[in-house]
């Protein structure tokens, strides 16, 4: 990614590049593996894409006087505790990603329309002032961390990994070598575990 140039469009591309990463994980997947709860808390990926729409419809939107005319926020209002961490059996996949894909344009807008240094209000909480400025770092920490919760989630149902299609930051080796880098890692966690006092 180039920098130096224009650091509002520098921050655009990195936030672009993990929204790429969140939909990339539910390629190829059932309707059951993008919805299925693969963690205690019921973290899965379709879930994951729902709240991200609701996070980046408040921090582009609501915070700067700038709606999204989209599904309910599932985040505001008086939604039940996570209603934006999962998908309803009526809400379609194709649903869910095209409000996704409209959230970013809109928020692209709120983007292009302000300077960095634009002031809004988070409307919830305690947080008071924010500026685009903050708003892109929040956004671009919260899709990043949520892409790596999609990456663990994805690797869990069919062991894809990697920021992109075919893995390319992630180190090659085929699924025995894998298995011995695993039982090398465990190997590792047993004998420290062994030195504990």
């Amino acid at each position: 990614m180039a920098t130096g140039r224009d650091p509002k469009e520098d921050l655009r591309t990195y936030l672009q590049d993990a929204r790429d990463a969140v939909l990339w994980k539910l390629e190829g997947l059932s309707e059951y593996d993008v919805r299925r709860p693969l963690t205690p808390t019921g973290t899965n990926l379709l879930g994951l894409v729902k709240h991200l729409t609701g996070a980046e419809a408040v921090y582009f939107g609501e915070t700067y006087g700038r709606p999204f005319s989209g599904p309910g926020l599932w985040i505001t209002g008086d939604a039940e505790p996570n209603a934006d961490l999962w998908a309803t059996p009526e809400e379609t996949r194709e649903q869910i990603v095209d409000a996704y894909r409209r959230v970013w344009a809109h928020s692209d807008g709120t983007i292009a329309a302000l300077p960095l240094d634009a002031t809004g209000r988070v409307p919830w909480g305690n947080r008071g002032e924010v500026t685009l400025h903050g708003s892109l770092v929040h956004m671009i920490a919260e899709t990043q961390r949520h892409a790596g919760h999609a990456d663990i989630v994805r690797e869990l149902i069919d062991g894809t990994t990697g920021q992109r299609p075919g893995g390319e930051n992630t180190a090659p080796g085929d699924p025995a070598w894998w298995r011995a880098h695993r039982d090398r890692v465990e190997q590792a966690a047993k004998e420290a575990a062994a030195r504990e006092p």
